[in-house]
């Protein structure tokens, strides 16, 4: 991991993740997941260690910014964009 790189969020499964990351990728936010389930293979090893939603530190204040507003919107309502 970049010495530069820090965790945001972390999840207890892929699908929330992947989530999180499509709505930073919308905003421009270069991002990446770490997760240890042998490649999807066994997945309930999320539980035991959670994906962690990786972004560079330059972006961590817009990229919590970001999840925070999607985490309090309606889930009917597109994702809010930050420009």
């Amino acid at each position: 991991m970049p010495e530069n790189a820090f965790v945001v969020r972390t999840f207890q499964n892929s699908v929330e993740a992947e989530f999180a990351r499509a709505v930073l990728d919308a905003n421009g936010i270069a991002s990446m997941l770490l997760k240890d389930s042998a490649s999807g293979m066994l997945p309930f090893l999320d539980m035991m260690h959670p994906v962690r939603l990786i972004v560079r530190q330059t972006d961590v204040d817009t990229a919590v910014r970001l999840l925070d507003a999607t985490a309090a919107t309606d889930p009917n309502e597109p994702p809010p964009l930050v420009s």
